[in-house]
């Protein structure tokens, strides 16, 4: 009778390993995508968008959440980076989380993160349609006349349009009053309600509000014109020498896991984010949001950030916007 119970109990032992193997198939439940910026912008929007299509992929569902708060998005990444690292929780970010380091917002590099990036698009500085502005450099006179009597608004201290802001006052020798919200689309509503007249966000996250006529674009913050449909947005550099000492600054938005998430379960999330952006609804979506989409994973992305947390975190440091000097967080001058 011993013999037959200890057999029985090895073969349900056997069993429940079996059983438990097969459960384990990653993913076997629902995904949490922790984004660190406001719902309604740019990060938001390509998250979402990519997420949908790798549900499908991954025949789960991936719940996005809008973590925000911090400096450079470090409220929503302390979150997501504290729970398992087990690819049931990932990251929704952008470049701009790079500064969180030198704004002491995270105490660590961000080279824990493995990076999946969707794209970008380029920054637009507009003003309200009500603003006397005409030109972009009616916009300069006028700061550089009156400094710190214009409201600019963009996302948080150390986001890539803050960082653009404050290389164009750098460039310029103009003078904005900034006013920091948590995310594009609250500095664009600023805008639309009038707290402030000038708002720095991307092509993609404006377009909606520059075909309606209720933002005028006044330059790109890149060096060559950008074509918006049948209207082209001319560059910056055009009207302002010396803005090439510190732009162009581009956009990196995606996603990310802890580097240390297993190595079979950062596959599947490549295959899956692979397959997702070669869809036709990535693919419209990019070419009607004015987004250049990248795909970029594993070294080619982790690279990437790499050098925008060099570049970032050193130009802050050099305009006097950090708190933390970049080589006590070991990050290498670009």
């Amino acid at each position: 009778m011993r013999k037959l119970l200890v057999l029985l109990a090895v073969l349900l032992l056997c069993a429940g390993l079996a059983f438990g193997e097969g459960t384990t198939e990653y993913p076997a439940r629902d995904i949490t995508n922790v984004l660190v910026w406001a719902a309604g912008g740019g990060t938001d929007t390509c998250n979402r968008i990519v997420m949908a299509e790798m549900a499908k992929i991954l025949g789960v569902n991936i719940n996005v959440t809008n973590v925000t708060g911090g400096v450079g998005g470090s409220v929503g990444m302390l979150d997501a980076y504290s729970r398992p690292h087990d690819g049931y929780t990932i990251c929704g970010l952008s470049e701009s989380i790079v500064t969180a380091g030198v704004q002491g917002g995270w105490d660590k590099r961000v080279n824990v993160w493995d990076y999946f990036i969707i794209g970008g698009s380029p920054d637009v500085v507009s003003v309200t349609a009500s603003a006397p502005y005409q030109t972009f450099k009616e916009l300069i006179d006028a700061a550089k006349a009156a400094p710190g009597s214009i409201k600019a608004g963009a996302s948080a201290s150390g986001s890539i349009h803050h960082l653009n802001l404050l290389a164009l006052e750098k460039g310029s020798g103009a003078k904005f009053n900034f006013i920091p919200y948590t995310g594009s689309a609250p500095a664009q509503n600023a805008a639309m309600t009038g707290e402030v007249t000038v708002v720095v966000t991307s092509v993609a996250e404006q377009a909606q509000l520059i075909r309606g006529g209720q933002l005028r674009p006044l330059a790109v913050l890149v060096p060559n014109d950008f074509q918006f449909e049948n209207k082209v947005f001319p560059t910056a550099f055009k009207s302002v020498s010396g803005l090439d000492q510190y732009l162009p600054i581009s956009q990196a938005i995606g996603f990310a896991v802890p580097q240390d998430t297993p190595q079979n379960v950062k596959e599947v999330l490549w295959d899956a984010f692979d397959k997702a952006m070669d869809t036709p609804a990535v693919k419209e979506f990019g070419q009607k949001s004015f987004y250049v989409l990248s795909g970029a994973t594993g070294k080619e992305a982790n690279d990437t950030f790499d050098n925008l947390e060099s570049t970032f975190a050193w130009t802050l440091w050099e305009l006097g916007a950090a708190k933390v000097n970049p080589a006590t967080l070991g990050i290498p001058k670009p």
